[in-house]
């Protein structure tokens, strides 16, 4: 009965908080005026204090926009000091609080109240044994509840010990224990809740779950509102079988165009008897941007981790812990007319764990390239040039061990000409004509190697391209119609037919240049159709289909890319593989993107790749499908022959006040499942419980994982670290 009790008050002066709004609203010139206004059943004034005023029986005092009711009050007319026992109810402009008692002084708006509870528009509840009010809208509370749910019986609530409690700012708690429908979930020695809708430091809802092969897992992360500008979150992650990992989230933006974000994260293993323990792992990822003086701009992107291993172990986004690459540059670039200007240093790396997990190196220190496009020299023809120095290095990590990786210095121009057409409304034309001269530092020594010999290479090459003759067709699709009685709604068709020939003279000293690539001369002619179809159903047209399809005729195939493959019959083929590519957009949320290569010597496709959008993960319903198969037909290859597909789906569930999403990852080829994923949130009124359920299968030990972890108002919940933006 108790419990019924404090529900129905709490419900009665939640009424009365709404309602209140209105009362001010319509007594606002009384209530803010500086006069003292009460009223009572009974009134007394104490001899010898002539500024005391007892009030006793359905007290309501006004003054200066705030509202006392009470069933007694002692009040001092000349210190506005006053003190209420019985039924006490202080209102505040969207503001109240009830108390069995009450000291407090009006001109301050400062005091004490003893068992009070208070409400703050539009939905903060507080209860404590002693509240006492200061200045700025603080108040201290000992041994009571804060909760931000708006229903009569709070679904859940905080208790702690004693807190700080700022208006429109925070709450901060100590020994503060949160619990759904009376049942205890977490408990924090420091929690501090923020009331605002802006960012705000503080702790946010921890993530708890389990693993078959790390064990129970627990995270809980920090949020650090630094400035409006910066933000940083700190995060810990712990595997009661694998062992702990913290992490740093941080984002920054400055005038002027600089910004960036910065994620690291470091694990540190828990050792294990019989089995050696691993090296500490850690990931670096960064990502910077800033304008420079002078008009120029630098970038710089970090993606590192220190194993392979720990990556394909631990990260729960699929295509990350696939992915066996490292890189590092820094980027430095400035354009002014038709000129650019850039000096990069990088390195890639990518691990290949088929070949005793070696890694392939390439470096660029530095790589500076200076450009011009077009510049307009005599009626339509026009001077374009690109210019680089490249000092690099590029080898498997055993030969940097040794020593032994190719590198070299060059210095390279290429002038070109070009001469444009489009003199005829139907037809689209471009000549041109370059030179590529090359300066390199080494050179390759027959029976010796690399030497520090200069060389100079050259070529040639002329280009020619024709866009044409392009036919189109429009049909009015009916409906309203403009001005000249044509439809508002119309179909375009386009043909555009297209060929280009392709010329490249012998390189000069070919044999002596030092590359980590194959050389190839493009001797050759590539033609092709493409077919697009706009929709104008207003000002502007939008394409929502195109289909093409191109190939190439070698004209030189014992130096074309082909010579690359083993020969067919004793014969290097001429023709290139026939690709095709279909884009279907019917709408802002729905597309279709399909595209295959076909092998006309094998008989065989080579690659197809199909991609459907149905919405947008934001949407009540989405659905995406990714399926890619290919081969390679001149031999088997690990690397090439691939067959898979991916699915990704969700719904909101309205009835239900679910929402859902699912994935799978199959290799079709292998009949293996890769990946498999379901997340469940369910929304109860001011709660949002969430579950998510993976298993990765492409794991050295297939791994089953499930997390848990609770949506509560203005805190945000913890997110994976390593748990892929997808899902968190």
């Amino acid at each position: 009965m108790p419990r019924f009790f404090r529900a129905l008050s709490a419900s009665l002066i939640l009424v009365f908080v709404f309602t209140a709004g209105a009362l001010h609203a319509q007594t606002a010139a009384a209530t803010q005026s500086s006069e003292i206004k009460f009223s009572s059943r009974t009134q007394e004034r104490p001899s010898g204090d002539p500024d005391k005023v007892i009030l006793t029986g359905d007290v309501e005092i006004l003054y200066r926009g705030l509202k006392l009711s009470a069933d007694r009050v002692d009040l001092n007319m000349k210190t506005k000091d006053v003190t209420a026992v019985g039924h006490v109810v202080l209102e505040f402009p969207a503001e109240v609080l009830s108390a069995e008692s009450l000291a407090f002084n009006m001109d301050s708006d400062q005091g004490s109240l003893v068992k009070g509870v208070g409400l703050i528009q539009p939905t903060i509840r507080y209860e404590s044994d002693a509240i006492e009010r200061k200045a700025d809208n603080l108040y201290s509370m000992s041994a009571g509840s804060f909760t931000s749910c708006a229903q009569p019986v709070p679904r859940w609530k905080f208790s702690f010990s004693r807190a700080n409690f700022k208006k429109d700012d925070y709450v901060e708690m100590w020994g503060a224990v949160f619990t759904v429908k009376g049942i205890p979930i977490f408990y924090w020695p420091y929690m501090r809740y923020p009331l605002d809708q802006e960012r705000a430091t503080g702790f946010l809802m921890p993530l708890v779950g389990y693993s078959q092969t790390k064990g129970l897992r627990f995270s809980e992360a920090f949020y650090w509102a630094i400035a409006r500008n910066m933000d940083a979150t700190f995060s810990l992650d712990y595997y009661a079988s694998k062992g702990v990992g913290g992490g740093l989230e941080s984002r920054y933006i400055f005038p002027g165009g600089t910004n960036g974000n910065a994620h690291l994260y470091y694990f540190t293993f828990k050792p294990q008897e019989g089995v050696p323990t691993p090296a500490d792992a850690y990931i670096i990822r960064w990502n910077h941007s800033q304008a420079l003086p002078g008009g120029f701009s630098l970038v710089a992107a970090v993606d590192y981790q220190s194993s392979f291993e720990f990556l394909r172990e631990f990260d729960n986004d699929l295509q990350r812990a696939l992915v066996f690459n490292k890189s590092s540059q820094i980027y430095v670039s400035k354009s002014w007319n038709t000129f650019s200007f850039s000096i990069r240093a990088a390195q890639f790396e990518t691990s290949f764990p088929a070949v005793n997990n070696s890694s392939l190196i390439t470096r660029s220190l530095p790589q500076i390239n200076f450009d011009s496009f077009k510049m307009k020299l005599l009626g339509p023809l026009f001077l374009s040039f690109s210019s680089s120095f490249n000092r690099w290095q590029y080898g498997w990590d055993t030969q940097y061990k040794s020593e032994t990786q190719l590198k070299s210095q060059d210095f390279s121009l290429n002038p070109s000409l070009s001469l444009p057409f489009n003199g005829i409304p139907w037809l689209t034309a471009n000549f041109s004509v370059e030179s590529n001269l090359k300066y390199s530092w080494q050179s390759l020594k027959p029976g010796v190697g690399i030497v520090d010999t200069p060389v100079l290479t050259s070529n040639y090459a002329l280009n020619m391209e024709f866009i044409g003759p392009v036919f189109y067709r429009i049909w009015d699709l009916g409906g309203a119609v403009d001005s000249e009685n044509k439809s508002l709604k119309r179909l375009k068709h386009i043909i555009e037919p297209s060929i280009t020939y392709r010329y490249e003279s012998l390189t000069v000293n070919s044999e002596k240049i030092v590359t980590a690539y194959p050389l190839f001369r493009y001797h050759q002619l590539t033609y092709g159709l493409t077919n697009h179809f706009l929709l104008k159903t207003g000002a502007t047209p939008r394409e929502i289909f195109t289909w093409g399809l191109n190939q190439t005729y070698y004209l030189s195939p014992e130096n074309s890319p082909m010579s690359y493959y083993p020969p067919i019959n004793g014969v290097i083929p001429r023709f290139s593989e026939l690709a095709s590519y279909v884009r279907f957009y019917p709408g802002e949320k729905y597309s279709f993107d399909f595209s295959m290569s076909y092998n006309t010597y094998f008989k065989t496709f080579s690659s197809i790749r199909l991609g459907a959008n149905l919405g947008v993960p934001s949407d009540d319903l989405f659905l995406n499908v990714n399926w890619y198969k290919s081969t390679f037909p001149y031999y088997k290859s690990i690397y090439y022959d691939r067959h898979q597909i991916s699915l990704a789906g969700g719904a909101k569930i309205a009835p239900l006040n679910l929402d859902a999403r699912a994935e799978i990852d199959y290799n079709i080829s292998d009949k293996q499942m890769m990946y498999s994923a379901a997340s469940l949130v369910y929304h109860y009124q001011c709660l949002d419980f969430k579950a998510d359920v993976r298993i990765y299968f492409f794991r050295d030990k297939p791994e089953f994982q499930i997390k848990f972890s609770l949506g509560l108002g203005n805190i945000g919940k913890t997110t994976d670290f390593l748990g892929g933006a997808g899902w968190e």
